[in-house]
């Protein structure tokens, strides 16, 4: 058993290597789950169609609705609007005082609130009385609030991001949110491979570490398995495809 003096003499590098073996020991594998690859493919195709249709309906709004409409149900549209926001601030509230991960959700979803909030006063109010009113509102409370509300959720992702990388013994600063993989997704992966290519082999290593072989986008080369990479078919834990101190596809980015 090592100690404290013995942890000391050896190079970063070997503490990492060590780390993360302790890691892969504590925190076997999941086994990889080729529904869930299927179902990204599909919801990224229905999100490419929802593009081009909204496209397409904005274009015939913008050339059909009138310039000026007197609407009805406008009490209960705002009303029920604003409850929507003391809700979505209340939930928001409980979730920073009791420390849990679902702040992160809320934060954006108050933001995205807070800003359609801030456009629907300006422009509803446009050429009126209460224009300016809406205006200093939008620019004094709601968009600072929702400013604020966005950098609080980037903060704490960035904060969920180094707990992992330091966890798993990744070196080096935090990259940017948009350089980082989903947990268990992969830096390589391609729409067309899942839309159509054919059924393949992924290596799954169970919690016993056994290895074994389940159907997978990807066979015969390299992939990830909640941020490990593993080489195709038949390699183990710790086979060809898989360096400790290598790159690695997963949280980190």
């Amino acid at each position: 058993m090592l100690d404290t003096e013995q942890l000391r003499e050896m190079t970063p590098v070997e503490r990492r290597r060590l780390l993360r073996a302790l890691v892969d020991m504590e925190c076997p594998d999941p086994v990889v789950n080729p529904q869930g690859t299927r179902r990204r493919a599909f919801a990224l195709v229905a999100i490419i169609v929802c593009c081009v249709v909204l496209a397409a309906w904005i274009g015939v709004l913008a050339v059909t609705l009138p310039r000026y409409y007197r609407s009805g149900g406008w009490r209960g549209a705002w009303v029920g609007f604003d409850v929507l926001l003391l809700v979505t601030f209340a939930i928001t509230g409980w979730a920073a005082w009791r420390r849990r991960q679902v702040l992160i959700v809320c934060l954006i979803v108050l933001a995205t609130l807070l800003c359609c909030d801030a456009w629907f006063d300006v422009l509803l109010d446009a050429r009126t009385k209460g224009f300016e009113v809406s205006l200093l509102s939008a620019l004094i409370i709601e968009l600072p609030l929702a400013a604020f509300a966005i950098s609080g959720a980037r903060r704490l992702l960035r904060l969920n991001v180094a707990a992992i990388r330091r966890y798993e013994g990744i070196p080096g600063p935090i990259p940017r949110l948009r350089d980082v993989g989903l947990i268990g997704g992969r830096s390589d992966w391609r729409l067309s491979d899942h839309l159509m290519g054919e059924p393949e082999t992924a290596v799954v290593v169970g919690a016993d570490g056994a290895v074994g072989e389940s159907p997978g986008p990807h066979a015969g080369g390299e992939r990830s398995v909640s941020g490990r990479t593993v080489s195709g078919a038949g390699s183990g834990r710790a086979g060809p495809g898989r360096s400790p101190d290598g790159p690695r596809d997963g949280p980190s980015g």
